[in-house]
């Protein structure tokens, strides 16, 4: 027999492939195999394709990938709290034609809030654009609501019904309804109506706890008027103020809402409301995962008042407040920016009645402490008219006690009174306040400034006053709690400051006719 040649040491020579399942891949397979959970027992390298194909580990694969449990929906929820959610049209018979330049009056929100600001992008009610008719227009709007009771009571928002001179409802399973307007809250913007025509209607539970962060929700509605739509996301946030009024307390979903979603639920896994979707923050108008959601807690309260007398009645001392950032606490010798700081007393109202001024700090409502400026607006918001209730406030660095009678909080949200533009023109150029970086006058010398104060001349734009929001024409009444009248005094309260080792002066000012208090940082030296 003739010898085999040795062809090992040759340069081109490669080993004979081995067949595709070599032990290295079987190997692999095999950890793969080990890894979703399978036991794997008498398997060698010399296992043929076949035998790993036909054993009884193939079969244990097979068994346990069927027991794996599919990932859990909201069906089942949806498919409960569905039949709750309704569809909301309105008409509106305008009373006057909107302005030629497109801008129109009928926004039933502050001018420049984004409550105004989403109201208009959608062009009316949940943003159906207008239809002409005769000398007016009619106004077509779409929204969503929910039932509370088998009654017909149902909520929606106050911007969806605001206003409308007819009421339609549909339900889940088609139905078309006609509706009335009970009462309506344009402070938290909700609204009850109640829906004629059965006494039987699928109706939801208001939950009673609070949704954490991070919990599911469900936003049921109405969008685009494409009927019932069902989105899924979470709670980002609480405790929202989107600069809507005083009692802003929203919580924020990402749950993708749109227009014609507003005055529909967000549901928890429960099944029950915990809020109900208001407003949307975009730049285009659709979703962008910022919605935001009036609590169910607040919708209980208003509700609850709307269907016994089909108005808010709501507690007020009168007071003008605002937050106590930490420079303020640091002026008013405070350890914590806590409270509410009164900003001016309204004349004849409860809390002036009862002794309390201008620079005074409420930290409590009755025995309940006060976290911030909104809180103490909720809280006392939430109490009846002729309550009485004991109020503990920081005045002039001593704590005291007060206790006074709840007014009834005005209908009417008064205006703001817009700023005198000329109210500069014809003055003398004032005293510099070099530490400020500004320039003031008497007030009396300044046309329209009133008599009391200081009226700010000029404002460098580089300075601690600019940084701080001043601007020509604000009107200085006090500075670290005194009465001041001219530059000199002012000089001298800052002065004082500085050598009680403050690192910052408080100052109260008036501005476009509202009372505020700045805190201004002083340089040392």
């Amino acid at each position: 027999m003739t010898d085999r040649p040795d062809l090992t040491n040759l340069p081109s020579y490669r080993p004979p492939r081995r067949s595709v399942f070599s032990a290295r891949r079987i190997a692999l397979m095999a950890s793969v195999v080990a890894g979703l959970g399978i036991a794997v027992h008498g398997f060698s390298p010399s296992t043929s394709p076949s035998e790993l194909f036909s054993s009884p580990a193939h079969a244990q694969v097979n068994n346990e990938v069927r027991k794996v449990e599919r990932p859990v929906g909201f069906a089942d929820i949806v498919e409960r709290v569905k039949p709750s959610v309704i569809s909301v049209k309105v008409n509106i018979k305008e009373k006057t034609a909107s302005n030629d330049d497109g801008d129109d009056s009928s926004s039933p929100f502050q001018p420049g809030s984004p409550m105004e600001r989403f109201f208009r992008r959608f062009g009316g009610p949940d943003g159906f654009p207008g239809q002409k008719g005769g000398r007016g227009r009619v106004v077509q709007g779409q929204g969503s609501g929910f039932f509370i009771s088998a009654d017909g009571f149902a909520v929606t928002n106050n911007h969806v019904v605001d206003g409308a001179d007819k009421v339609e409802v549909t339900t889940d399973d088609g139905k078309t309804y006609t509706a009335k307007v009970i009462g309506t809250d344009q402070r938290t913007d909700l609204a009850l109506i109640k829906v004629e025509g059965s006494s039987n209607f699928p109706f939801a539970k208001l939950a009673d706890s609070k949704p954490r962060i991070g919990d599911w929700v469900l936003a049921v509605g109405n969008p685009f008027g494409l009927g019932g739509t069902v989105t899924a996301g979470i709670v980002s946030a609480s405790g929202r103020d989107i600069g809507n009024g005083p009692y802003d307390d929203f919580i924020q979903i990402d749950a993708p809402v749109n227009k014609g979603n507003s005055g529909g639920p967000a549901f928890d896994t429960n099944g029950e409301v915990m809020g109900v979707n208001t407003a949307i923050y975009s730049p285009s108008g659709g979703s962008v995962g910022i919605a935001f959601s009036i609590p169910a807690s607040t919708v209980k309260s208003v509700v609850a008042q709307l269907k016994d007398k089909g108005s808010v009645s709501r507690g007020w001392i009168g007071v003008q407040i605002q937050p106590v950032t930490s420079d303020i606490a640091d002026s008013l010798g405070m350890k914590k920016a806590e409270g509410a700081l009164v900003a001016e007393p309204q004349a004849n109202g409860p809390a002036a009645k009862a002794g309390i001024e201008s620079g005074d700090v409420i930290t409590s409502v009755n025995g309940e402490s006060v976290k911030d400026a909104r809180e103490l607006a909720r809280t006392i918001g939430g109490m009846a008219p002729g309550a009485t209730v004991k109020l503990n406030v920081l005045h002039k660095g001593q704590d005291k006690v007060v206790n006074l009678t709840l007014g009834q909080l005005p209908n009417t949200i008064e205006a703001k009174a817009d700023t005198d533009k000329d109210s500069g023109k014809g003055a003398s150029r004032g005293t510099d306040v070099p530490k400020l970086g500004m320039t003031v006058a008497p007030a009396d010398s300044v046309a329209g400034a009133g008599k009391e104060g200081v009226v700010v001349t000029e404002v460098d734009p580089k300075s601690a006053a600019a940084e701080r929001g001043f601007k020509e024409g604000d009107v200085i009444l006090e500075v670290g709690g005194k009465s001041v009248s001219t530059a000199g005094e002012v000089r001298d309260a800052i002065n004082t400051a500085r050598t009680d080792n403050k690192n910052s002066v408080l100052m109260r000012v008036k501005s476009g006719g509202q009372s505020r208090f700045v805190a201004v940082p002083i340089a040392k030296g």
